[in-house]
């Protein structure tokens, strides 16, 4: 049977490097990203260089459904559901609170749904979150973390503004929240897959040389601190990010599902014991 793999947000960055890696253990790899330019040459260079896969660029904007559909069904047309690589996502210099939300959270809920029917045994998704929710210890309290357990209910955005009031108009409180968002989804998504054979991850990157990442570290000057206060005192590479998204996919983590893996060159590990170098 013919295996498929799904990149998200794989035009650059993370995303791109995830793909690189997936190119080499699936038959057909799909690339998705609402740039075409970029996600068209990406599957260029990958199908130029080898790998194994028959790659194809699909052009998708993650918060929209009815693309969402067509990429199931684009997915289940090519064969089985073996990885998917979800990195597609906004961070908080790139939008207003509300696109955050619905990009990160939501569009990532939309994404499970849409990809839960063809999960099945060996089918594997890593979710991207960030270190974010994890570097203040973020916890959501009963009536937050109800809402936010419901990301697909029409009026999420409306609820989630009232259960957390204005702050989280801001748009770094909006990103850890909606991140933190991620990390329980995946906690409930690995239940909802396990007896299918199937299973669901998060990875929490910390701050990693990408584009959207200098875009960060230039309109947040605490980034830097933060990387030199770190357990490495230097950011990490997307190629780093990608290797643990692709252990996380293999069959070698076939007892690992429902947890996040916190990628972050011991940042928090710093913040959190009150030291540094």
């Amino acid at each position: 049977m013919n295996t498929v793999g799904i990149a998200t947000g794989a035009g650059r960055g993370m995303g791109l490097a995830c793909a690189r890696r997936l190119a080499g253990t699936v038959d057909t790899l799909l690339l998705v990203d609402r740039d075409e330019e970029t996600v068209t040459a990406a599957a260029k260079e990958l199908g130029d260089t080898g790998g194994g896969a028959a790659v194809e660029p699909f052009v998708l904007d993650i918060t929209d459904r009815d693309g969402l559909a067509r990429l199931a069904a684009r997915t289940a047309g090519a064969g089985t559901l073996r990885a998917v690589a979800h990195a597609a996502g906004i961070s908080p210099t790139m939008a207003d609170w509300r696109t955050i939300f619905a990009v990160d959270l939501v569009g990532t809920a939309r994404l499970a749904e849409a990809l839960r029917p063809l999960a099945t045994d060996g089918t594997a998704l890593v979710c991207f979150a960030s270190m974010a929710p994890l570097l203040g210890g973020l916890e959501a309290d009963p009536a937050v973390a109800a809402v936010l357990d419901d990301p697909l209910d029409d009026a999420f955005l409306d609820r989630l503004h009232d259960a957390l009031g204005p702050s989280v108009e801001d748009s770094g409180t909006a990103y850890a929240w909606a991140k933190h968002g991620v990390h329980r989804l995946v906690r409930r998504e690995a239940l909802r897959l396990g007896p299918l054979g199937a299973r669901v991850c998060s990875v929490s990157p910390g701050v990693i040389d990408t584009p959207q990442g200098r875009q960060e570290a230039a309109n947040q000057p605490t980034m830097d601190a933060l990387v030199r206060r770190s357990a490495t005192g230097r950011p990490g590479r997307a190629e780093e990010v990608a290797a643990g998204v692709a252990f996380l996919l293999s069959a070698e983590a076939s007892f690992i599902t429902g947890i996040d893996l916190l990628i972050d060159g011991g940042a928090c590990a710093a913040v959190r014991g009150g030291a540094g170098r």
